[in-house]
């Protein structure tokens, strides 16, 4: 995580009303802001299919999916984080136009600077909202897909996808092909259209 990006502490009401003013994105942890770090054009393109991919299995459902710009609240380790991919299903999240609160998946695209953070303290803090079903880390150089899922005792166990696998989505009954995830997302890859010349 980065150092925080003003010397004034904030509380959850004044780091909104601030945060509504900056050109860039902030996340909020206990008092501090922190600035959102640029991403890679394979991340990017991961949220999409993510994001693609949920958006046409949700169809038709009572669930919305966000991207990357809808804040996700957690009221008890006072933060609000910036997921990749959001999804809630619970119609009190309509009352908060600029966050969720009830999300029944959060996922994150892993980069080299907040691999750690994303699988240790973020979890940690999204382990506390009791609605979360599935977080969903997407690790692109390892071509993987891990999915921390809660389960009846409520104990978080790890499913480990790789390429040709199928994702099973416990929170909406999905299963999403890894291959899906990962389409366009090789770093250096040329197309044909590239490779051809005038």
């Amino acid at each position: 995580m980065a150092i925080p990006q003003v010397d004034k502490r904030f509380n959850a009401a004044s780091y909104l009303a601030w945060e509504e003013t900056q050109a860039e994105r902030h996340e909020y942890v206990a008092g501090e802001v922190f600035a959102m770090v640029g991403v890679r054009q394979s991340h990017n393109v991961a949220k999409g299919n993510l994001y693609g991919s949920l958006r046409r299995e949700l169809k038709g459902s009572p669930c919305r999916v966000f991207i990357e710009s809808v804040k996700t609240r957690i009221e008890a380790a006072d933060c609000f984080f910036y997921p990749d991919v959001v999804v809630t299903g619970d119609p009190r999240d309509c009352l908060t136009p600029d966050h969720v609160s009830h999300p029944l998946l959060v996922a994150e695209v892993l980069s080299e600077s907040t691999a750690a953070y994303d699988r240790g303290a973020k979890f940690a803090a999204y382990r506390k909202l009791a609605s979360l079903q599935d977080y969903v880390l997407i690790d692109l150089p390892a071509k993987r897909i891990e999915v921390f899922r809660r389960d009846r005792g409520k104990h978080w166990v790890l499913y480990d996808y790789g390429v040709g696998d199928t994702v099973d989505l416990a929170s909406r009954a999905l299963e999403i092909p890894v291959d899906d995830l990962l389409e366009d997302t090789d770093e250096g890859a040329t197309t044909p259209a590239a490779q051809s010349t005038p």
